[in-house]
């Protein structure tokens, strides 16, 4: 055993080391300068040629101030709410720093650093790497500042080096990004809502970011930023910072910030494609978004210049012929958003997500959510039934020409033989876009005039979680689906980006491969080449023969259907048009072997933005997805692809046997005769009837979500969903039921990661 005096003089030399090393650690880090901070470089991005698209970066967006041009009340409201005691503590928070290393030593995430000091020294401490060497180093430096400058000098450092989201560091610029003033003019209620944002500026600018987290919607941020001002406001106020008076002022109106602006070289469909290669270098790295922002990356993108041009000339050319907002009031209000993607491969070689920054246009409708895609979801439909059959088929994949009941007005039947009831209890109906007796016709037919009962009860003969389940396979993210597995959720109540069907689309281009869509192919910093952006590689996601029929019925969808206005392109093409419940949006989605690209239509209300009827746009009585969405994809196809030769497509080998719905054929097409029941029967709205021939058009009036390009009725051709039907009220089975338990419950919107996270 070891004596006393041993264990003690082993003891004592142990601790005097540390007090060594710790003297050595102290003496040999410096204390650190803001202006250090200031030496933010650009970020330069790429065009897939390699030639530079724009250098964008926050090295002009930040000016120190003298601690005598930073409103008292700012330093009060990060003191009140971060650190109250901070001109009484060393500047260390010992609990802190030991909850660092905890979990560092865990592999956990670092927590610490809460003290403003210590906060200003990790906003100039140049390494982020999440290190116990850093961290020590971070706990001496912490420790000089403490004592070797005075409280203003630190509030001074840590109100001009934080940043503030928008590319804002600093608080100078940070008031000029949000307020348009001078930090000096802030008023103490402009300063609680700037304070805010230091927990966050991602979730805590009312402006919102769903581009980079899709719970950090406009609405969800103002309201995270409101009740963190009122907090804020109310603490000083509580510490004896802000008068009873000052305080009432205060709090009186919650002071919104301006909207954001463009910077320079960010206009156009510019902005929108270094908005969307920033989200996929996010969700791709380890960089977080304050770091990026400080610059120092060089971001190559997949994006080709003359295609971008041509799909941004396209819709003006459309826009112009078309529209005329200055003088017709359903004219305003109505956006495009539109992308194009490489098949087998997945790159996103042009894009348009609007009227640009510099017009106030700060949401990126290529990679938006919330504009459901109507009868664009029918393939998948139809792809499913091919693969996984009906639960009358044995399993066995069924044919295209397989025949259902075309006709307008129909109940919806649950494989156990019970009907789908509203919430009254009354027979749900589902509608076409006219009344129109179509009979028993193939699905082939169905899809070539856009009719909705067939699809509605084959998704219901199908399962709608097999539905569910070809859409994700083909890249539709998850959480961009409708959560009610209704019938309606066969005719497009789910609301994909731009962006993902284009991508999904361009699976039945690759006979059944599919690959994620990217928008970048390398970034550097430093010279070095980060890793994480290696290109998605293709997976065979469906039989080859299942994606070559799917694009052999939406080959014909363009040469006898409602998307006959894509016969201009001049080549081999498949696709397929949408449009939805009261004409709220408008689709076209198409492909060649070279290119998928889709358009959308839609008008949104600018204050709320409520999705509009487009009822009375351009003239008409309905926009339909077959018309300006058709032409606008027609157009940029034609600029897109001039020189490069029409390889068609594969053939189509026939799949499947004829399994007709149950009660097929009828020996004569008539409407639907309704059996005598007692519930009462509702019906959605009579629909105006559009004609078919030569080009079909679409329902001007639709329950739900009914995309009409020219078939039948209030769901019809072309459209979503009827009003949908409730599940409880009768018997159900399986995941055929209307309410079922998925849909989308993911953690991605409608953007390439959800919400909106970049492709």
């Amino acid at each position: 055993m070891p004596s006393w005096r041993l264990v003690t003089g082993l003891g004592i030399g142990f601790v005097g080391s540390l007090v060594v090393m710790a003297g050595v650690g102290y003496a040999l880090v410096s204390i650190p300068n803001e202006n250090a901070a200031a030496e933010s470089q650009n970020n330069v991005y790429y065009w897939g040629d390699g030639t530079q698209m724009v250098a964008t970066g926050t090295g002009v967006n930040r000016q120190n101030l003298t601690i005598d041009k930073i409103p008292k009340a700012m330093q009060f409201a990060v003191i009140s709410a971060e650190n109250k005691s901070f001109y009484q503590d060393s500047g260390v928070d010992p609990m802190g720093i030991a909850r660092a290393l905890a979990n560092m030593a865990r592999g956990g995430q670092t927590q610490g650093g809460s003290t403003i000091t210590q906060q200003f020294v990790k906003n100039t401490y140049l390494s982020q790497d999440q290190t116990l060497t850093r961290k020590f180093t971070e706990m001496f430096i912490s420790l000089k500042v403490g004592t070797k400058l005075d409280k203003n000098e630190i509030m001074r450092g840590y109100l001009n080096t934080s940043y503030y989201g928008r590319g804002a560091y600093g608080i100078q610029a940070a008031a000029q990004t949000y307020y348009g003033k001078d930090a000096e003019d802030l008023t103490p209620s402009q300063c609680a809502v700037l304070a805010a944002l230091l927990k966050g500026p991602t979730y805590y600018d009312p402006a919102g970011n769903a581009d980079l987290d899709k719970t950090a919607t406009e609405e969800a941020n103002r309201a995270r930023s409101e009740g963190r001002w009122r907090w804020i406001l109310g603490e000083m106020h509580k510490d004896k910072h802000l008068t009873d008076a000052d305080y009432q002022k205060a709090v009186s109106k919650y002071p919104n910030p301006q909207g954001r602006k463009a910077t320079r070289g960010m206009n156009g469909q510019v902005s929108y494609m270094v908005d969307t290669a920033k989200k996929y270098v996010i969700n791709h790295s380890n960089i977080t978004e304050a770091q990026f922002d400080k610059g120092g990356y060089q971001i190559y993108t997949t994006f080709q210049k003359a295609k971008v041009d041509a799909l941004t000339a396209a819709v003006k050319k459309i826009q112009k012929s078309r529209l005329n907002p200055e003088t017709k009031e359903k004219d305003k209000y109505v956006q495009f958003g539109a992308a194009s993607v490489v098949p087998n491969d997945g790159a996103i070689v042009a894009l348009y997500g609007g009227d640009g920054y510099e017009n106030g246009h700060f949401t990126n409708n290529a990679d938006t959510s919330g504009v459901p895609v109507g009868s664009t979801w029918k393939p998948y439909v139809l792809a499913a039934a091919m693969q996984d059959g009906t639960y009358n088929s044995n399993g066995e994949g069924i044919s295209p020409l397989s025949k259902y009941n075309g006709n307008d007005h129909l109940k919806v039947r649950r494989p156990d033989g019970s009907y789908y009831l509203n919430k009254d209890n009354s027979f749900f109906f589902q509608a076409n876009e006219s009344n129109h007796p179509w009979g028993y016709i193939t699905l082939r037919k169905a899809m070539e005039q856009s009719i909705n009962t067939p699809f509605v009860q084959l998704g219901v003969d199908v399962g709608m979680s097999k539905v569910r389940d070809m859409a994700r396979s083909t890249g539709i993210l998850e959480g961009s689906m409708a959560k009610d597995l209704n019938p309606s959720f066969a005719i497009g109540t789910s609301t994909p980006s731009a962006i993902r069907m284009a991508d999904s689309y361009a699976t039945f281009a690759a006979s059944g491969k599919q690959a994620d869509p990217y928008s970048v192919t390398m970034v550097k910093k430093d010279g070095q080449e980060m890793a994480g952006f290696t290109k998605p590689k293709s997976k065979q996601v469906m039989d080859s023969s299942i994606a070559n029929n799917v694009t052999d019925v939406l080959q014909n969808v363009i040469q006898n259907g409602t998307g006959q206005n894509a016969k201009a392109l001049g080549r081999t093409a498949a696709g397929k048009t949408g449009t939805t419940d009261e004409n709220k949006s408008a689709w076209f989605v198409g492909y060649t072997q070279q290119l998928s690209t889709s358009v959308a239509m839609f008008r949104e209300n600018p204050k709320d933005h409520r999705l509009l009827s487009m009822n009375g746009t351009a003239g008409t009585d309905s926009i339909h997805g077959g018309d300006i969405p058709t032409s606008v994809w027609t157009e940029y196809m034609l600029a897109a692809l001039k020189g490069k030769n029409d390889p068609g497509f594969p053939d189509a080998i026939k799949i499947g046997k004829i399994h007709n719905e149950v009660g097929a054929p009828t020996p004569t097409p008539k409407p639907s005769i309704t059996p005598s029941q007692t519930p009462t029967e509702s019906t959605s709205p009579s629909p105006t009837e559009s004609t078919t021939s030569p080009s079909p058009t679409e329902s001007e009036t639709c329950r739900f979500f009914c995309n009409n390009n020219g078939g039948t009725g209030p769901g019809g051709a072309d459209g979503g969903a009827s009003s949908s039907p409730t599940d409880s009220t009768s018997p159900g089975n399986g995941d055929v039921q209307g309410n079922g338990n998925a849909g989308a419950n993911g953690n991605n919107g409608g953007g390439l990661f959800g919400g909106q996270a970049g492709q």
